[in-house]
């Protein structure tokens, strides 16, 4: 599958991305994928590559771009329990000034990017994240119902909280189909009551599952997180979602 080294156009400047799509020519339904916490590194350019593989044009922006090109920090190829830490001391300030403005206003960007690719066949989109990225990913499906018509996120990060714009107070925009894959801890019980009550008031078609067994970060096969079972069951569960839900 190629991949391509991009540059989008922002409010705030140049954010670095690479996309992935099939070989052949032709154009291809649009994917936006959200990166983790831990950024733009080789695991999620074999993520792209395999939904590429599927059919799609796959979008994968750098979200720190403000705070340089990716890497923004320097990661071990094995992100594991004795590095954690320090890696966290380093991604933490990211984060903290990733903000909701931040979020929404680049999402524009990159919608825009990515649907006006020779590559990207008209039609819906689907938005994908990974941890922060599944906030990311609902954030931008709610603000954007006419174009997101799937949005699938996996051991999120901070979907119900008491602030007035958490991201399960906005699910009454959705118009996306939801798959939600959590971790063993990444919510309370109460937050996924919490959650599920607010999607069902909202009429969104959705599944939120517990992946049994599993930790936070279980997808990514960098780190100690990850689960090769529960990996699988996100691409059983994904594929089909974006197939029922993005014309070809």
């Amino acid at each position: 599958m190629p991949v391509k080294s991009l540059q989008i156009p922002t409010a705030d400047g140049q954010a670095d991305a690479f996309a992935a799509f099939p070989d052949g020519g032709g154009r291809h339904p649009g994917v936006l994928l959200y990166m983790d916490a831990f950024g733009l590194r080789p695991v999620l350019r074999d993520m792209a590559r395999e939904l590429a593989e599927h059919g799609y044009y796959v979008l994968v922006p750098n979200l720190f771009y403000r705070h340089g090109q990716a890497p923004v920090i320097d990661l071990p190829e094995h992100i594991g329990k004795e590095v954690r830490s320090t890696v966290f001391a380093q991604v933490m300030p990211l984060i903290e000034t990733h903000t909701v403005e931040r979020v929404l206003g680049d999402a524009d960007a990159y919608l825009g990017f990515l649907t006006a690719q020779p590559e990207v066949s008209t039609g819906p989109v689907a938005v994908i994240g990974y941890c922060m990225g599944a906030n990311a990913a609902m954030r931008t499906a709610a603000d954007h119902p006419d174009q997101v018509a799937a949005v699938a996120g996996f051991h999120p990060s901070r979907l119900v909280t008491d602030a007035p714009d958490s991201p399960h107070r906005l699910v009454s925009k959705l118009t996306a189909e939801v798959h939600l894959g959590l971790a063993e801890n990444d919510m309370t019980p109460e937050a996924v009551s919490e959650l599920g009550q607010a999607l069902d008031a909202a009429g969104v078609r959705y599944a939120c599952e517990i992946y049994p067994g599993t930790v936070h970060g279980f997808t990514m096969a960098d780190t100690d997180a990850f689960d090769l079972s529960a990996l699988r069951r996100h691409w059983d569960e994904l594929l089909p979602l974006l197939d029922r839900t993005l014309s070809r």
